[in-house]
Parts: structure tokens; sequence; C-alpha cells
């Protein structure tokens, strides 16, 4: 099974394309997170990529797994990232 990049595979790989010192990558992808943290709230858009978004879920009746009782499941706000069109033709097109 291959393993995912890790960040400093990540910053290695930018460093060496656009000629950078490792170190300005990391603190770009660090900032670029912070940005993402900080305007999740109004969605925040990574052109090509993805989008972050805010969704109210509604409350609703669930189960406890281990009782069977149900219960109630308050009101919430979760972080979703909904992919962008071109990411995904870009990577089911290289499935094959």
């Amino acid at each position: 099974m291959v393993k995912s990049m890790t960040k400093s595979q990540i910053a290695s790989h930018l460093a060496n394309k656009f000629g950078l010192k490792k170190k300005v990558v990391t603190e770009l992808l660090q900032e670029l997170a912070e940005l993402a943290y900080r305007e999740a709230k109004n969605s925040f858009t990574i052109p090509g990529i993805g989008k972050l978004v805010l969704v109210k879920r509604k409350a609703r009746i669930g189960r406890n797994p281990a009782t069977g009782e149900q219960i109630q499941i308050p009101e919430k706000t979760v972080v979703k990232f909904r992919v962008a069109k071109a990411a995904k033709e870009a990577i089911l097109s290289q499935k094959g």
C-alpha cells in the first residue's frame, strides 16, 4: 500500500520545483492553513482543489448503540470540504 506524502515531503517537492528554501515553503504552507482556519466561516476556496465550508446540521433523534435507547442529538455546525470539479475530473481520469 502506498503511503500519502508527509508535510516534509510536500515542502521538499515544492522547494525543488520552484527553487525555494524548504523552510520558506513550510512557512507558506503553515500560513495557508492558518488563513483557511480564519476564513472558513466565510468559506475558503483553494482554486483547483476545493472549498472549506461551514454547514449547520439539524437536530435529530439518534440511538445509543450500546442500549438501543433513543437520544436527542442537538443542532451543530460542522466543517465540510467540497472537492472542486476540476480536481475530481483530474483524479478520477487517472484511474484506469
